[in-house]
């Protein structure tokens, strides 16, 4: 059942069985149970339940994200110098799900200190969760690199990941209201906590079915010298990695911007807080249909074309969410929808050419470094999180947002611009980064070819 590390070159040409698949995108439904509460509720929750303002939980936020970004390259450093019987990546599954946990719970705890006090423990509580999240994600998102050398079928497993990413944050994002208010019978301090060691139980026994089912095929060339000097060069020498890591930072950056505010748009300029309860779980339904549909589209539709082609269309539609008027629910819900769909086959698409980027980088200077290729693609996304937020609390501070009040017209409209034209600006940036991607199909298949004749090789 728990099987071991690194094959042969021949099975990592060989077809995943739908077990392993399936079992390998399960762990993603469990670290959405943390991301998206992270990306969902953890600013609400500050502001308006551990009682910090809206510009201390932006600043949090932005610069635990930041000092995080920059542990993710060692952490990856770390998973490809891992050497186990179990191979690199798998076993961090296991080592690291319950620190992971007990942090998460701390992160969502309200302790009854000063406000010095608390803003220290909410600072350290959300650094340790970020960084235990990290050494058990990083360590995953690599491991879709050494399950197979087939890109089509890193493809399908991406999507399949997908599938669960988007499936676990339906659920979050649907659930998590109900259970703070039925675990804590009244008090939200105790039903938050109570909710996480809830998500975190879950979350740890879904990264234990992943460890027990999947393995890794592929492994750095034969007499590879440790360097991670050497590895970050490498990376930065890499031009569509390159392309990559920008294209990361600037999609997380829109996506963060319309879950995040969403909440306030509900809470404050729509007056039905309740409708964020099906209004984000729309767009993961939605986006699981389109990560699903991810590998019949890469079959037709070289991956760079069809990145260029959604991202364009996430630009008009959350423009259109500008022309919305306050009353018209059906229209926010079908352009959510519309979104989520366009949305959905982003994020297989980017970890299956990250896997790319890999082998690029094997093909070109003959080192593999899979683990920091995905750790430094993490640092841009986590660095585009931090630009969201930072500009969520600027505008926020900057209209005179005050928690749990009637705002005033300019803070509306702030709240409403962060859900369209904003957005939109960024998935526009993300066309235009794309364009400086130059790994097609043919490319692709010619490194491949060339990676299995080398490997072959007496």
């Amino acid at each position: 059942m728990f099987k071991r590390g690194p094959e042969t070159p021949a099975a990592a040409n060989a077809p995943l069985g739908w077990r392993e698949k399936l079992s390998y995108g399960v762990a993603d439904m469990g670290f959405n149970f943390y991301w998206a509460n992270i990306a969902t509720f953890l600013l609400i929750f500050y502001t308006d339940t551990f009682g910090i303002s809206a510009a201390q939980a932006a600043t949090l936020l932005a610069s635990i994200k930041l000092i995080n970004a920059f542990t993710d390259p060692l952490i990856g450093a770390a998973a490809d110098r891992t050497s186990t019987r179990f191979g690199k990546f798998r076993p961090y599954l296991v080592w690291m799900s319950i620190p992971l946990g007990a942090a998460a719970v701390l992160t969502y705890t309200t302790p009854d200190l000063d406000a010095d006090g608390k803003l220290i423990w909410a600072y350290a509580s959300y650094l340790a969760m970020m960084v235990f999240y990290t050494c058990v994600n990083i360590p995953y998102n690599a491991l879709s690199g050494v399950m197979s050398a087939d890109p089509q079928e890193r493809s399908t497993i991406n999507g399949l990941r997908f599938i669960f990413a988007f499936a676990g944050s339906t659920l979050v994002t649907a659930a998590t209201p109900a259970m703070v208010g039925w675990l804590g019978a009244g008090d939200d301090e105790r039903g938050w906590q109570l909710t996480m060691v809830a998500w975190s139980i879950a979350a740890a026994l879904m990264f234990l079915i992943t460890f027990a089912n999947t393995r890794e095929r592929i492994a750095p060339p034969p007499g590879q010298k440790s360097d991670v000097l050497r590895d970050i060069r490498d990376l930065a020498a890499n031009r569509p990695w390159v392309v990559l890591f920008v294209l990361a930072l600037v999609i997380m950056v829109t996506i963060t911007l319309r879950t995040t505010t969403s909440a306030y748009y509900f809470k404050y300029v729509v007056e039905r807080p309740e409708l964020m309860a099906s209004f984000v779980p729309t767009y993961m339904i939605f986006a699981a249909i389109g990560a699903a549909c991810t590998p019949l589209m890469t079959r037709y539709v070289d991956k760079k074309l069809l990145m260029i082609v959604l991202m364009s269309a996430t630009a008009v539609l959350s423009a259109s969410f500008f022309l919305i008027p306050g009353d018209r629910i059906d229209l926010m819900f079908a352009l959510q929808a519309a979104t989520g769909f366009v949305l959905g086959p982003k994020s297989p698409l980017a970890f299956s050419m990250y896997a790319d980027t890999a082998d690029y980088n094997e093909w070109t200077t003959g080192r593999r470094a899979t683990a920091m290729t995905f750790a430094a693609a993490t640092f841009s996304q986590k660095l585009g999180t931090a630009v969201a937020v930072s500009v969520i609390g600027a505008v926020f501070t900057a209209l005179g947002y005050v928690p749990n009040a009637a705002q005033t017209t300019g803070s509306q409209a702030g709240i409403v611009w962060l859900m369209s034209f904003v957005p939109a600006s960024f998935a526009l940036l993300a066309v235009l980064v794309m364009c400086f991607y130059n790994l097609d199909s043919k490319l692709l298949a010619r490194i491949q070819a060339d990676l299995t004749a080398r490997k072959a090789a007496p």
